[in-house]
């Protein structure tokens, strides 16, 4: 009971300091929300159409691009109403067919599709999709010219030709698959992976910053006061550790209820989630309660906590993906418990996994947890007794 009530007073006096709400809810909120906006991909890029109906051969350049899996159409009927959406992000690319689309190339004549698009990655890959629609119906064109000369048909007749052939013409098919060579079954929202690289950022290093509250534990005398009762070191180290851990559940139900709620995020198999999110939150428990038995101020722990918050993050993928860092980094990347943890989320999220997928990152993080709670114990029991 005693334990309890130490790790209690803990979470109140978290709470009590209203610039951790901050911290706590908003900080994270901001950041998924910005690093979704500039980074991430939803399931479907969104592509604005401007005068889709100036023909057949415009309609179908319009279908063929709609038909294609990643894409999602929307249509607008005024090119300041499409550069506005594109500009404030509701679209990720416009698409504007010029007048007389159907006729010149029936003609035989060029004709420049408009192309706009935000500064992103996605608008980068949804050119290159473009491109192929105009590719295809290019070629299908072109054989209807071919036909219409030599057999001397009308253009309607030999385009219906060179769509039937071209329908039935074998296709190659390429396989979307992760640098492991596991394939993506599932396709991770636009504010997916940020949340789950700001989860593991924010858990750590709010709970190495909370390793002040252990110091002033002992700065003030207050953990001496609770030792002359009639409680026992080791009931004033598990509430400590306890107290951490709460902190730390805290932040991580928080960051995952308020993606979800705010931002659809799909937070994948619910075991396994929660499997990764309680052994990440041992790891910065048994981090936090470490540190604040090393420093004996507030002033010398909290750039320590820092440094080692936002270092680790970064080195362990958690401010740019795994994936894109060199082979060699990425190996270094996992002396970090960060790594492992993002690792078992890019399993969860983006392969579809479940609790038994994602067990090796989960053994690896708590046996990261049991070196640090065990150190932890060890400096804890020491400081408190000296």
């Amino acid at each position: 009971m005693k334990v309890v009530t130490i790790a209690t007073t803990d979470l109140r006096r978290l709470l009590h300091w209203r610039a951790n709400i901050f911290f706590l809810f908003v900080l994270p909120m901001l950041l998924i929300l910005l690093l979704g906006a500039a980074f991430g991909a939803s399931e479907k890029a969104r592509i604005g159409v401007l005068g889709a109906n100036e023909g057949r051969l415009a309609r179908q350049f319009v279908a063929a691009l709609g038909a294609r899996p990643s894409t999602e159409l929307h249509r607008y009927t005024s090119a300041d109403a499409l550069q506005q959406a594109v500009a404030r992000g509701r679209v990720d690319a416009g698409l504007e067919f010029p007048a007389g689309y159907d006729a010149r190339l029936q003609q035989g004549r060029g004709v420049t599709i408009g192309y706009f698009a935000r500064p992103n990655s996605v608008a980068q890959q949804l050119r290159a999709t473009v491109q192929s629609v105009a590719a295809e119906q290019s070629r299908t064109l072109a054989a209807a010219q071919v036909i219409q000369r030599d057999l001397k048909a009308s253009f309607a007749s030999a385009l219906a030709r060179a769509q039937a052939a071209a329908a039935t013409t074998p296709r190659v098919l390429v396989q979307l698959s992760a640098p492991d060579g596991s394939a993506y079954r599932t396709t991770a929202g636009r504010f997916d992976s940020g949340a789950s690289t700001q989860v593991l950022l924010f858990v750590f290093l709010n709970s190495l910053s909370g390793a002040a509250f252990l110091i002033e534990t002992r700065r003030l005398g207050i953990a001496r006061r609770i030792l002359s009762t009639p409680t026992s070191t080791g009931t004033l180290v598990a509430g400590q550790l306890l107290g951490r851990l709460a902190v730390a559940l805290l932040q991580a139900l928080i960051i995952v209820l308020g993606s979800l709620l705010f931002f659809g995020v799909n937070w994948g198999e619910p075991l396994g989630t929660a499997a990764v999110l309680v052994s990440f939150c041992l790891v910065g428990t048994g981090a936090a309660v470490l540190l604040g038995s090393l420093f004996a101020s507030e002033q010398q722990a909290g750039p320590v906590a820092l440094l080692l918050g936002l270092g680790l993050a970064a080195l362990g993928g958690s401010m740019a993906p795994l994936e894109v860092f060199p082979n060699t980094a990425r190996t270094i990347a996992h002396v970090t418990p960060h790594a492992w943890a993002n690792e078992a989320f890019s399993k969860l999220l983006k392969h579809g996994g479940d609790l038994v997928t994602v067990l090796p990152q989960v053994g690896v993080l708590l046996a990261f947890a049991a070196v640090a709670v065990t150190a932890a114990v060890w400096r804890l029991r020491h400081s408190l007794t000296v």
